[in-house]
């Protein structure tokens, strides 16, 4: 229940009002920000709208109802309540914000630069920073607009890509700056010709004072930010490191509360309720001493899901109402599925990519992958690197790491980064301006030197508009770069073996060549949630055409030598977004590992994703189940046994739904899986569903 009430009525008296949910991905943020919007219009009169900006979105799930790409109202018990629900679909709500103004926009562009209206086109459709953040930010800004609704409860996509959210108003001004750019030529021509003032283009200031009102919208004044965790140490670590991400992405946003969710009070008999009530007090004590004076929701574990709008009602009133909690968690009817023993899996392809939603145990089943084959393979130097934009290999190798290889558990042939994706890219863009800045400088003066000077600033402000999942792409080539170090270093190795062993045998020789290809190195790749995931997959077409922007506005220039070096380096991307694609589609170089909990969220979710790589023909064969409970871990506790019946239910389902893939089942384990030993029992037992 409530400790020092955020949601109290007087707090919401503004019109609209905005309370935007937030965490670290799997930590409840859609079933608490559900619950409270379900308490909110049953406590105040007014209309309520709850809405996902999560690009793998679950909302509809939690509401039992099918929602699609438009506002649908969600039937309470109070006749008076209203509420409604949205999630939004990027792409159908940039469609609708392009559609109004599609024909200003190429005009501008094209008639003030060399582009053509088709090669303008697509950078229109899809060259935005981030297209589900673009479309969240599209969608508040008309409902802050029209003033419909008396409160909007806002459920984001996991930290990383909500802090993107927070500073996005900043990145879309860039893509006005390339507008005004491609605008200014004439401006300019008029300037040096006619000595007269062309009035800048109105549509620029109708959208600058749109990312004016979002960013006025997104400040402690106007909003609340409700931040989301579960006891886990994971979880509380990343919500602690949230308060510096958020000072950089949003500094006028402040934290106005916290709900600890999966909490439990009273365990019983029970030793794993036990470990967890155990955790839940240390996690209170953990969150008063971070955040002094931020009021604190407690939310229970009720063994079960809440789904539909009357669980929801009475979980929101009981988290945020303070309420005794009167809610009956459903048991579905299952029977047990036949699991069996099995070895943990070896990485056969060079490079693995690990994919899901937030929270379900990706960095884990990571690392876990990346420890057996090291145990199983001592030749195999392994290379395990997270693209999250809130990673967390830190606390499962208990290390310091960062944007370069470390050796972690005391392995030199097992190595750890996390890529800074957004730093790589502005790495390259920044070399990339220095030598346009080198090779087009120019002056005021009339004929030639205008234009260099104009092509000099499309250039630059073409590279601040950074396509979706390009900073993804810039990690992946990172990542490339490291395979093809390790496999110089495997190949020299191989080399030095094979000269050894020629002068003793042919045999002997064989063997050793024999052994070198399979030490290889492995690469795994921690990547970021389901929805931004899949944008690395569907980003090389995206850079394809960049790159041919950028080469087409160098082309006049291609005799001065500078430019002729730029146009090479843009080629160069333009080639390894090729091959990145060709790999990301090869099952002997490339495989897929998607993780999920046995949950029916994440099971719906799940699906989703699979039908997505399919449509991509992205090599994936298996399946991990994560946090799988054992019986004997169950027996004598009514919520774990629920929790397990639950668990039953969905394993039974994928069974059915998935009878061509590898279903692998890895057990609940009584601690956070860290350090040497932690992995050491985490790879030692895993079961295979038949």
């Amino acid at each position: 229940m409530l400790q020092g009430n955020p949601a109290d009525g007087r707090y919401n008296e503004r019109v609209p009002g905005l309370t935007l949910f937030a965490g670290k991905g799997g930590v409840g943020k859609t079933t608490l920000s559900a619950a409270y919007a379900v308490h909110r219009a049953q406590r105040r009169k007014g209309r309520v709208l709850v809405m996902s900006t999560d690009p793998a979105h679950s909302l509809g799930d939690v509401l039992q109802l099918r929602l699609g790409d438009r506002v649908r109202r969600v039937p309470l018990a109070s006749r008076t309540a209203q509420l409604y629900a949205w999630q939004i679909s990027a792409q159908k709500q940039f469609d609708k914000f392009l559609r109004a103004e599609r024909e200003s926009i190429l005009d501008l562009a094209a008639s003030a630069t060399i582009f053509t209206r088709e090669e303008l086109e697509p950078l229109l459709d899809s060259t935005l920073p981030g297209m589900a953040e673009v479309a969240a930010l599209l969608a508040l800004s008309d409902l802050l607009e029209a003033k419909q609704y008396d409160e909007i409860v806002v459920d984001t996509a996991p930290l990383g890509h909500t802090l993107r959210l927070f500073s996005l108003p900043e990145h879309f001004a860039r893509f006005l700056t390339f507008l005004e750019t491609a605008a200014s030529r004439d401006q300019a021509l008029a300037a040096a010709f006619a000595r007269k003032q062309i009035e800048p283009s109105p549509l620029i200031g109708k959208w600058a004072a749109m990312v004016d009102s979002v960013q006025e919208a997104l400040s402690a004044t106007h909003s609340r930010l409700m931040m989301v965790t579960t006891p886990e140490t994971f979880a509380l670590n990343e919500t602690e490191r949230a308060k510096a991400w958020l000072r950089d992405a949003a500094p006028r946003l402040e934290i106005s509360g916290i709900v600890l969710n999966r909490t439990v009070a009273t365990p019983g008999k029970c030793e794993r309720c036990r470990r967890r009530a155990r955790a839940t007090a240390s996690a209170r004590k953990f969150l008063g001493m971070h955040f002094r004076g931020v009021p604190l929701a407690v939310a229970p574990d009720p063994g079960g899901p809440v789904l539909g709008a009357k669980a929801l009602a009475a979980f929101g009133d009981h988290v945020f109402g303070g309420r005794a909690l009167r809610m009956t968690t459903s048991v579905p009817p299952s029977r047990s599925p036949k699991l069996s023993d099995t070895e943990w899996p070896d990485l056969d392809t060079p490079l693995s990519f690990t994919v899901g939603k937030g929270g379900v145990g990706k960095t884990t089943i990571s690392a876990g992958l990346a420890f057996h084959q090291r145990r199983q393979h001592k030749q195999v130097p392994v290379t395990i690197c997270s693209t999250d934009p809130a990673p967390s290999l830190d606390d499962v190798f208990e290390a310091k790491i960062g944007d370069r290889p470390v050796k972690v558990l005391n392995d030199s042939r097992l190595q750890a980064l996390e890529i800074d994706s957004l730093s790589e890219f502005a790495e390259w863009s920044g070399r990339v301006k220095q030598k346009i800045s080198q090779a087009l400088t120019g002056g005021s003066a009339r004929g030639v030197q205008v234009d260099l000077s104009f092509e000099r600033r499309l250039l630059t402000a073409l590279l601040d508009v950074v396509p979706p999942g390009v900073d993804e792409i810039f990690a992946t080539f990172r990542i490339m770069d490291l395979l093809s170090s390790e496999s110089r270093v495997a190949s020299s190795e191989l080399r030095s073996a094979q000269g050894a062993e020629r002068v003793a045998s042919k045999r002997k020789s064989k063997a050793a060549g024999d052994r070198a290809t399979q030490a290889s190195p492995r690469l795994v790749m921690d990547m970021a949630p389901t929805g931004h995931a899949l944008e690395l997959l569907r980003t090389p077409a995206r850079l394809l055409h960049w790159c041919r922007l950028l080469l087409k506005t160098l082309a006049p220039h291609r005799t001065l030598p500078l430019v002729l070096d730029l146009a090479v380096e843009v080629a160069t991307v333009e080639q390894r977004a090729r091959d990145l694609a060709a790999l990301l589609r090869d099952p002997r170089r490339a495989e897929i590992w998607p993780v999920m909990l046995a949950e029916p969220l994440p099971d719906q979710e799940t699906s989703r994703l699979l039908e997505a790589l399919d449509e991509l023909e992205a090599p994936s064969r298996t399946l991990f189940v994560n946090r799988v409970l054992a019986e004997q871990d169950t027996r004598g506790c009514r919520r774990c046994e629920r929790e397990r019946q639950w668990q039953l239910a969905t394993l039974i389902s994928l069974q059915r739904r998935y009878r061509g893939r590898t279903l692998y089942c890895v057990r609940e384990f009584p601690r956070e899986i860290a350090g040497a030993e932690g992995l050491k029992a985490f790879t030692r037992e895993l079961w295979q569903l038949d």
